[in-house]
């Protein structure tokens, strides 16, 4: 073998590493270039994490905050309600009058009588009261506090009425 031959030889194992390298480092770069872009996003995906993370803790708050004035206004409801019943239970039984039993079976049935309508008369205020409670628990879902004060406003007009 000749010296020509072998720096021919040489020559083509040189530039064929060369071209192996050139190849090696293209994919190198390719690799590099989607690290980068995979890091990108991690890091994008944990700035939104982290902003879910807020907004979750937000939502957790205001649904602690509504969940506290459901319950302080169904206690207010059931306060007035048994308020109503209280003062319609004094209408009807101002005294419990006691009837002789020789007295006429009339007046014994207009009592019933009266005391059936009292009775219907506190199952429809109840009925109207309920109404209300689940009007304001499903605008407590969609509105703001200062709605769930008209429906207050009109149970406490319900009561001053009793009250005449």
């Amino acid at each position: 073998m000749t010296n020509a031959e072998t720096i021919a030889k040489l020559n083509e194992a040189l530039e064929k590493l060369i071209k192996g390298y050139e190849e090696l480092q293209n994919s190198y770069d390719a690799l590099e270039n989607e690290n980068d872009k995979l890091n990108n996003e991690i890091s994008n995906l944990k700035e939104k994490i982290s902003v879910l993370e807020t907004d979750k803790r937000e939502l957790e708050d205001n649904v602690n905050v509504l969940q506290d004035s459901t319950e302080k206004d169904s206690s207010n409801i059931n306060s007035m309600l048994s308020k109503i019943e209280g003062l319609l239970s004094k209408k009807t039984h101002p005294a419990a009058p006691t009837y002789p039993k020789g007295k006429d079976n009339a007046d014994n049935e207009k009592k019933t009588n009266s005391q059936q309508a009292d009775d219907e008369e506190i199952k429809d205020v109840r009925q109207s009261l309920e109404e209300i409670v689940v009007e304001s628990k499903e605008e407590n879902s969609n509105s703001s506090s200062s709605e769930n004060k008209i429906d207050l406003n009109r149970m406490a007009s319900l009561l001053n009425g009793f009250n005449n």
